[in-house]
């Protein structure tokens, strides 16, 4: 393959597996780390959502584990922006750092970020830097995280990252949160789906197509939803691989599914992609009853580019707990996330990545507040663990953090019209959330998450 042709095809894979986001050499703390200072600015609240006093002054004194000294913590933010050019893990970093140590830091001590640049592949490269300086690794992803975790354990350094790229690292030991995401063992989507086949449109549950990107991760995520499509009550009657390089004509593909008969579409791919093929299927006067478009797609971007697809087609994206932006006039915690980014990343957009992210610092900051003087890794991990049903603030649906191993119960719908992204009628029953999931848990072998254990290691030996 020639090197232009690797480039496309590794940026996207990127792109459909992470909404993506430096120390010179692939790390450095830049810009974000002058922003984290928080310009002498007192007068915001430390208050975020339902949550109080998020950050706050105070007189540490002790340096009790490495990334953490009396008058500063550091913290690692993973990212692919080398290559996806994406930089909204480093813009939520900034961000919240920025509001935070305005208001005194966590007990006094200030955040400060090391923005981890893998460019896609320098996984473990960043990682051995991280596993050297920081004391956690917080609101960040890379596609090929699972490169980094077998050293992440070996270093027992905590990761509370904004979304989950592989197996191997989806649910990992000292790792909190990261949401729901394909490379778990279970269909963390089987809520929007059984709603579309089942109640919307229950005559496409015997006519299911798969269209993946010719990749390791999006090929084992069809191979998983072929099995448990079945199970769910769906029938899969069409199913192919689209070129990593890509496509230079959709035709036959649309041909295809309209053959096939296709009603309900999974589309695992670019949502760059996506809108080609739907100007093509808009040509052939071919309307699906609905196409799953992942929530790679929520954003303006795609909006511009299904152009007149989105008044022929039926699309939806799974936010999977998460608020959606559309709903800050009546989700206060949103509101104030565009609040804050307009004040300390103008010019940044707030997107759903993003947004997850911000999550995952509300976590960390919460959780190591309430260690005091003594913020050690033990004390962290074991008071993130104690969340039963974070919320962070506002942001999400409640989230029981205590175990990677239980199962999502919540979900939330939005659908991109020519008006713009708009929130599904998918029967919400816990404010804009719906809580009544029960994802099928995976029998094939599709990788585990690696623990403390495959590294010779134990919590004992975290400190």
């Amino acid at each position: 393959m020639k090197p232009q042709r690797i480039l496309v095809a590794l940026l996207a894979v990127a792109l459909l597996v992470a909404g993506c986001s430096g120390r010179s050499g692939g790390g450095g703390r830049g810009d974000v780390e002058a922003a984290a200072k928080g310009g002498g600015d007192t007068a915001v609240s430390a208050d975020f959502g339902d949550l109080k006093n998020v950050c706050q002054p105070g007189k540490a004194t002790s340096s009790p584990t490495q990334g953490v000294t009396a008058d500063r913590i550091e913290v690692g933010v993973f990212t692919d922006m080398g290559l996806t050019k994406k930089t909204e893990f480093p813009d939520a970093a900034k961000v919240f750092t920025s509001w935070c140590n305005a208001n005194g830091g966590i007990n006094g001590r200030k955040l400060t970020v090391n923005v981890r640049d893998t460019k896609y592949t320098e996984v473990r490269q960043r990682m051995l830097e991280a596993c050297r300086e920081d004391f956690a690794l917080v609101g960040g992803s890379a596609a090929l995280d699972g490169l980094g975790v077998k050293d992440r354990l070996s270093c027992l350094l905590p990761d509370f990252p904004a979304q989950l790229g592989e197996p191997s690292n989806a649910g990992a030991d000292l790792q909190i949160g990261g949401g729901v995401n394909a490379a778990r063992p279970y269909d963390p989507y089987v809520g929007m789906h059984q709603w579309l086949f089942n109640e919307v449109y229950p005559n496409s549950a015997g006519a299911i197509g798969i269209l993946a990107g010719d990749s390791p991760v999006t090929k084992i995520r069809a191979i998983k939803y072929a099995e448990g499509l079945p199970a769910e009550g769906a029938t899969l009657v069409y199913s192919d691989l689209i070129p990593a390089t890509g496509v230079t004509d959709w035709t036959p593909y649309a041909q295809a599914m309209k053959s096939k008969g296709v009603r309900g579409l999974f589309f695992m791919g670019d949502f760059r992609s996506l809108a080609k093929l739907e100007l093509v299927l808009a040509d052939m006067q071919y309307k699906l009853d609905w196409i799953d478009i992942n929530n790679n797609a929520y954003s303006q971007a795609f909006l511009e580019l299904a152009g007149k697809s989105l008044a022929t087609q039926n699309n939806y994206a799974d936010l999977s707990g998460t608020a959606p932006l559309e709903l800050s006039d009546t989700i206060p915690a949103v509101a104030q996330a565009k609040s804050l980014f307009a004040k300390y990343a103008p010019g940044a957009e707030l997107t759903y990545p993003a947004l997850r992210a911000l999550s995952q610092w509300l976590l960390f900051a919460k959780t190591a507040a309430s260690c005091g003087d003594n913020l050690t890794r033990t004390c962290l991990l074991d008071n993130a663990r104690k969340e039963k049903a974070w919320t962070a603030g506002g942001l999400q649906a409640p989230v029981d953090m205590s175990s990677q191993s239980i199962l999502p119960k919540c979900f939330n719908v939005v659908q991109p019209t020519p008006d713009g992204w708009k929130v599904a009628d998918f029967k919400p029953d816990t404010g804009p959330f719906r809580c009544d999931m029960n994802p099928y848990v995976y029998k094939g072998d599709y990788g585990k998450a690696m623990t403390l254990a495959d590294v010779g290691k134990s919590m004992s030996d975290v400190k």
